[in-house]
C-alpha cells in the first residue's frame, strides 16, 4: 500500500518563511551561521534562510572530516551573494584527530558523534563571534528515528524544516530550485567513508517516511502497518523505539 505524504510546496514555504520572520523580530537578531553539507537539508534550509536574511547576515560554515569537492555549495552560496568572507571552509579533521587520540575512541559511532559534536562547537562559536543564530537542518524522519548526535547536528537556535519528513524536504527542494545534482544524491551525514543513510538504516527513507506517518501521526498500530504491506515495518519502529530516549532527555525533577 502506498501512502501520500505530498505537500503544497508554495504554502509550505510561506509557512516558514513567516516562522522565519517570527523568530528573526522575537529575537532581533539580523544574522545566522549554518553548517553546509552539500546534502539536500542543509541546502533546502539555505534557501530558506536568505528569503529572510540579508546576504550579508548569512554565514555558511563548510566543515568537512573527509576530503570534499565544495565547488558546489560555494556557487550556490556566492549566487545569493554570501560575501567570501563570511564562509568558513575549515576541514574539522585535525580537532577530531586529537581528541579520538586523547579519549581512546574505539568506534566508528563513537567518532561520528565526535564529528558532528566538534561541528556543533565550530558552529556556535562562529555564532557567538558574528552575533548570530545557529540554523539546523533536521527533518522529521531523523528526530523520530533518532538518526541524530545530541549536543550535534540537533544542536540549533531555529529549526526551519524539522516538521518535514525527508521525502517531502525532497519535494520542497525541487519547488525552491535546489540543484537536481542535490537532490539525486545519496543522503549521506559524512561520517565514515562509504557510508549512506540508507545502507546504515537497512531501509529507505520513502518507506520510513510512511511507516513512521502512520504510527506517529495517524497513531495505526504497528500489526496494521504490517497488515497494510511495509515490510520493513518491524525495524523502523524498532529503531526509532530504540532512540526515543533522545527526545525526553534530560530527564530532571519539576
Amino acid at each position: 500500500m502506498k501512502i501520500s505524504l505530498s505537500i503544497k510546496p508554495e504554502y509550505e514555504t510561506k509557512k516558514i518563511i513567516g516562522f522565519l520572520k517570527k523568530v528573526k523580530r522575537k529575537t532581533g537578531i539580523e544574522k545566522v551561521v549554518i553548517g553546509m553539507s552539500g546534502g539536500i537539508d542543509s541546502t533546502t534550509a539555505f534557501y530558506l534562510l536568505k528569503e529572510i536574511y540579508s546576504p550579508e547576515n548569512i554565514y555558511p560554515a563548510i566543515l568537512n572530516f573527509y576530503p570534499k569537492d565544495n565547488n558546489l555549495i560555494k556557487k550556490i552560496i556566492g549566487e545569493v551573494g554570501v560575501p567570501k568572507t563570511n564562509v568558513l571552509d575549515i576541514s574539522i579533521k585535525p580537532m577530531v584527530d586529537e581528541l579520538e587520540k586523547r579519549l581512546l575512541i574505539d568506534s566508528k559511532v563513537r567518532k561520528g558523534n565526535l564529528m558532528a559534536r566538534t561541528r556543533m562547537i565550530v558552529l556556535f562559536d562562529l555564532a557567538k563571534k558574528v552575533g548570530g543564530l545557529v540554523s539546523g537542518t533536521e527533518n522529521k524522519t531523523e528526530k523520530l528515528l533518532g538518526y541524530y548526535t545530541r549536543f550535534g547536528d540537533s544542536a540549533s537556535d531555529l529549526e526551519p524544516i524539522s516538521h518535514l519528513y525527508k521525502t517531502q524536504v525532497y519535494e520542497l527542494a525541487k519547488y525552491l530550485g535546489v540543484p537536481n545534482e542535490i537532490i539525486k544524491a545519496q543522503p549521506t551525514a559524512g561520517l565514515w567513508a562509504g557510508q549512506t543513510d540508507e545502507k546504515e538504516f537497512g531501509f529507505t527513507y520513502k518507506e520510513a517516511d510512511q511507516v513512521l506517518y502512520l504510527h506517529y501521526d495517524k497513531k495505526v498500530n504497528l500489526e496494521k502497518i504490517k497488515r497494510m504491506g511495509f515490510k520493513k515495518a518491524d525495524k523502523i519502529i524498532k529503531r526509532s523505539l530504540s532512540n526515543r530516549f533522545k527526545l525526553l532527555v534530560p530527564y530532571k525533577l519539576g
